[in-house]
């Protein structure tokens, strides 16, 4: 397996005492596979995908990457390997250009090289954004800011791709373009785990129904 998580478990303060948002989740994802999480709003769905992505100090169970425990990886190393989109993400001020170079301004890259210009244009143009490079991010459109935070962290090269309803509110080409460049990542020889509110739209293999904290149901997903 890819990444694997074991009794997976996160308890956070709530307003009447301790709240087990996740319990004791055990999954598994493979390289090429893409997996869907669903359920109800407050099912713990986007906490299962920040605890995947060691975002929450807490967290207790065991988190594997090819075999091999995460605590033999450091946090900064791991985030960069296991990717996380959150459903809002950030853009920063500046330019086009600025936002999908952004990883490469971290620690935890320093030293390795930037795509180049004609790499980032390419990148745009798989999905569907005819836009220049220099262009201020602040002019963006919703859907269009999606697509440049995706290509952001995919421009990483990860190999777990953590995407917290990456079509939500878009519209039909940003939605699309979203669809192909999960697709491209999948076969590619990644794995992606989606928090989804849509209806199928036949990429993943296997759908997972996360509710009060634990997977009540997986089901195989015809395709």
């Amino acid at each position: 397996m890819l990444l694997e998580a074991r009794d997976l478990t996160v308890v956070l303060k709530g307003d009447t005492g301790d709240v087990r948002v996740l319990d004791a989740i055990s999954f598994s994802v493979e390289a090429g596979e893409i997996v869907d999480v669903v359920g109800p709003s407050g099912a713990g769905k986007t906490t299962f995908l920040r605890a995947l992505a060691r975002l929450l100090p807490g967290a207790t169970g065991a988190l594997f990457l090819d075999d091999t425990p995460a605590e033999k990886i450091g946090p900064g190393a791991w985030r960069a390997v296991v990717a996380l989109l959150p459903q809002k993400p950030s853009i920063v001020d500046g330019s086009i250009a600025d936002n999908l170079l952004l990883p490469w301004t971290l620690k935890v890259r320093a030293g390795r090289t930037r795509p180049s210009e004609a790499a980032l244009g390419a990148a745009l143009t798989r999905v569907r954004l005819d836009i220049a490079l220099d262009r201020d991010a602040s002019r963006l459109s919703e859907g269009q800011r999606a697509r440049v935070a995706l290509l952001r962290v995919v421009l990483t090269a990860p190999r777990v791709l953590l995407l917290d309803e990456p079509d939500a509110a878009l519209d039909d080409v940003s939605s699309d373009a979203v669809t192909q460049v999960t697709r491209e990542f999948a076969r590619a020889g990644g794995a992606v785990v989606r928090v989804r509110h849509h209806r199928s739209d036949g990429l993943a293999s296997r759908r997972l129904h996360l509710e009060s904290g634990r997977i009540t149901t997986a089901e195989e997903v015809e395709r």
